[in-house]
């Protein structure tokens, strides 16, 4: 499995990125943290600073092996406006790899047409945004490689369905029950 790349921008939901990149990490994958401005520290929407493992510029992706955007105000909104990110996403999705997108963060993928025919959800709001896809009202879905999520309360559910679509249902469930977890 290669590499997992989380985005991240000023207005990131820290419950969101950090839930995550710590779940992701616990079934033993690389996770590198990107900024996508210019500073390698970025503030989320509730005044968290974090210090990025890289900025986008300076990454080639070649090891990429799932594109993990978490939501978020106005972060979700720089990560739709970022085209060195659409244009991955773009890439990724045609050729069928991993991508997961939660809250606000979906509207990226909906925009770009990733979520024609497929299931996914998305926070209230942001359904406007969702084109073509069929809508769900559920926590967290994966939909072949596409997992999205509903939100923060989401966030645990959202991150076991990623580890269980790169490294399998197993993992995923020893995971759960180690942190407690009942979905």
């Amino acid at each position: 499995m290669g590499t997992v790349y989380t985005f991240l921008a000023d207005g990131f939901e820290e419950i969101e990125a950090l839930t995550a990149v710590d779940t992701l990490r616990r079934a033993g994958l690389k996770v590198q943290i990107v900024s996508v401005t210019p500073d390698e520290i970025v503030v989320g929407a509730h005044d968290v600073s974090l210090l990025c493992d890289v900025n986008y510029e300076n990454c080639d992706f070649f090891d990429a092996g799932l594109l993990l955007l978490p939501g978020g105000m106005p972060g979700a909104g720089t990560l739709d406006k970022h085209e060195g990110l659409r244009r991955l996403l773009l890439d990724f999705a045609a050729k069928q790899k991993p991508i997961a997108a939660i809250c606000a963060a979906p509207m990226v993928l909906g925009k770009l047409g990733i979520l024609k025919g497929k299931k996914a959800t998305c926070y209230p709001g942001f359904e406007q945004y969702l084109e073509g896809a069929e809508l769900v009202d559920a926590q967290a879905v994966r939909d072949g490689n596409i997992v999205t999520g509903k939100g923060p309360g989401a966030s645990l559910e959202f991150a076991l369905l990623a580890v269980e679509m790169l490294v399998g249902k197993e993992k995923a469930d020893e995971l759960a029950e180690a942190m407690c977890v009942k979905l």
